[in-house]
């Protein structure tokens, strides 16, 4: 299917691939990591031969056509579900050649033709697609002009996947979907009948739809059969064997050295010294294992919490037209210690919630109360266009550290995780992740008590990821996520609201149950979220003790507290399980001597720790309200 042969390639003199080889069978979901920068959507363009490469060769079975996401769907008058039907070029061919032919023969070959490859069930395959990336059947219609440049993205998505290449190039296809999105098409490539090779960042969908990994790093590609999980344990069990290896060699060469330099002086050592010479020539040399670092997050705590709830709505509604809200009617409470992520489809109005608690975006109707203290940050994508193209990162810190000297300024900017060589380059030079990690220091600089994140990982690798991840389980604040990362969100949140039809309220279930109900298809019942009683009730769940005994004594809701308590004791044995794995693999990682895993396992072990106490605590509260109840 596809054959890489001793590639080598230079991009503006960096060389980025060096004698690499590599064989892609027919049939395979080809998942292709590797930090960012590296050279993956520069192979990409080597495949499609836009690049040329400098030496090697990248070659594709003959006749085989090679689909990739067009850089943005046009913004014409064409609608959207014409607009996919076109990219099968050759059922648009056969039908306007159908309706021009006069040969009674090639008008039966066509439509002998159309018969083959399924054309009449062209319109509702491309509806179904359409649908599964967020369309409705009103928006299908609609013509491309009347969306933006992200939705436009999606309807260029519909349209490689409508073509059914038989070699399907997909470069980051998730940063312009929300998770239902991604939940549709991870289902999507994981059935998909032929080759596809997609560059993803996202945990989830590596391990749900591809077979093989493919890791560039080092300047090579390597391959490795399973999921992504396999692939990471696999390459760590490598570069264990690799740098024992190296060990052992680095000693056995010691040793020859060393009887070289003493012996090769004298007559009667002479021959076996030359013959250890010419053994240490042949020796093979093992390289070391290199691990670039990634810089961690860091996100400010709070100096001190501030009581709960932090935010109250009373029949609160928000939108942007007057007399249409987008989000009406909801009455919620989010309080000091509370991890919510939203769900809900791109349009229902997560990012106006999002602004609405931001204090970006005024009230339409009924009543917010903030503590009075609250300070808020957010962060979401379109905030990169506050960077100031031509100012560096200690520019931008400066301007909120006016009377601090520059070495603490500096001292600031690599706590965001630029290092040095990054701290002076202006902002317009900077990487998609740079700037992330520069917007997300920038908006956390005064320790808030709450942070929404809006897509925070659009730019970020995996590494990056997890260590966003560890940055928010050691953050002391509350927290607001709305991430097609499913990954990011079982790791950070504890909570699930449903932004959807208008309104929003807590879920009833995990990502797994809203997984499946996603992909029950357009025929399926739209998600819900919890009715208006159920949802008021829990919405008044609340986690911290004095709530719990305050609740039980006003209302005697003992049947509540049994629930949450029963939660907790799973809470609490999953935790300690996690603790008894984590201290096996610190033990493990001791005898090895790693310290960079050391380092990884300790920081996760004192994160469950802190949570299974923060729940013993909270266990024990709740145990002696139902006793006085």
């Amino acid at each position: 299917m596809l054959t890489i042969s001793d590639l080598t390639f230079r991009m503006q003199g960096r060389l980025l691939l060096d004698n690499t080889s590599l064989t892609v069978p027919a049939g395979a979901r080809v998942g292709f990591v590797g930090r960012n920068g590296t050279g993956k959507t520069t192979l990409f363009k080597l495949i499609t031969g836009e690049y040329g490469p400098e030496s090697g060769s990248v070659s594709v079975r003959r006749n085989m056509r090679i689909g990739q996401v067009a850089q943005e769907a046009p913004g014409t008058d064409i609608s959207l579900l014409d607009t996919v039907l076109a990219a099968d070029t050759e059922r648009t061919a056969l039908l306007t050649e159908a309706e021009e032919a006069t040969d009674p023969s090639r008008i039966a070959d066509i439509h002998t033709r159309l018969i083959d490859i399924d054309a009449h069930s062209a319109e509702a395959r491309a509806g179904a697609i359409l649908h599964g990336l967020g369309f409705d059947s009103e928006a299908q219609a609609r013509p491309c002009a009347d969306f933006s440049g992200g939705w436009r993205m999606r309807v260029a998505l519909a349209a490689v996947l409508f073509s059914e290449p038989d070699l399907l190039l997909l470069d980051e296809p998730t940063n312009y979907l929300d998770l239902e999105g991604t939940l549709w098409l991870e289902n999507y490539v994981a059935r998909y009948r032929h080759t596809v090779i997609i560059i993803s960042h996202d945990r989830d969908l590596l391990n749900k739809c591809c077979n093989t990994i493919v890791h560039l790093e080092n300047l090579k590609l390597t391959s490795y059969k399973g999921d992504y999980d396999f692939f990471e344990k696999t390459r760590a069990e490598r570069l264990t064997l690799q740098t024992k290896m190296k060990a052992k060699q680095d000693a056995k060469r010691a040793h020859m050295e060393a009887f070289i330099n003493r012996f090769k002086a004298k007559a009667s050592k002479a021959t076996q010294a030359q013959s250890r010479v010419k053994a240490l020539e042949k020796m093979a040399q093992i390289s070391a294992v290199q691990e670039s670092e990634v810089a961690p997050l860091n996100f400010p705590s709070p100096e001190k919490q501030i009581a709960s709830p932090i935010i109250n709505l009373e029949k609160a509604a928000a939108g942007y037209e007057e007399g249409k809200p987008v989000i009406a009617q909801m009455d919620l409470r989010i309080d000091a210690d509370d991890r919510i992520a939203l769900l809900g489809a791109n349009g229902n109005g997560k990012s106006t919630f999002a602004k609405l608690i931001a204090g970006r975006l005024q009230l339409m109707d009924g009543r917010v109360v903030r503590s009075e203290k609250l300070r808020v940050a957010m962060f979401a994508q379109h905030n990169m266009d506050d960077l100031i193209p031509e100012q560096t990162p200690v520019d931008h810190v400066r301007k909120l550290m006016p009377n601090h000297p520059d070495a603490k300024v500096r001292a600031r900017v690599a706590r965001m995780g630029l290092g040095a060589e990054k701290m002076d380059t202006k902002a317009k030079d900077l990487s998609g992740g740079e700037k992330a990690r520069l917007l997300l220091g920038l908006a956390t600089f005064d320790q808030p008590h709450l942070l929404i994140l809006d897509e925070p990982t659009n730019h970020l690798d995996i590494d990056s990821r997890e260590s966003l991840v560890l940055a928010l389980n050691d953050y002391r604040g509350a927290v607001i996520l709305i991430s097609h990362d499913r990954h990011l969100v079982e790791a950070s949140a504890e909570r699930l609201w449903l932004v959807h039809d208008g309104r929003v309220g807590p879920y009833e279930g995990d990502l797994e149950d809203y997984r499946r109900l996603i992909l029950k298809g357009p025929g399926s019942p739209a998600p819900k979220a919890q009715s208006k009683e159920k949802g008021d009730k829990a919405a008044a769940e609340k986690s911290a003790a004095e709530r719990r005994r305050e609740q039980a004594k006003s209302r005697g809701n003992t049947a509540e507290a049994r629930k949450r308590l029963q939660h907790l004791e799973a809470v609490m044995q999953k935790a300690n399980e996690a603790i008894k794995k984590l201290d096996k693999l610190l033990a493990t990682a001791s005898t090895e001597r790693d310290a960079k895993r050391i380092r990884d396992l300790a920081t996760k072990k004192a994160e469950f720790e802190r949570r299974l106490n923060e729940v013993e605590e909270e266990w024990l509260e709740i145990s002696e309200v139902l006793a006085d109840a």
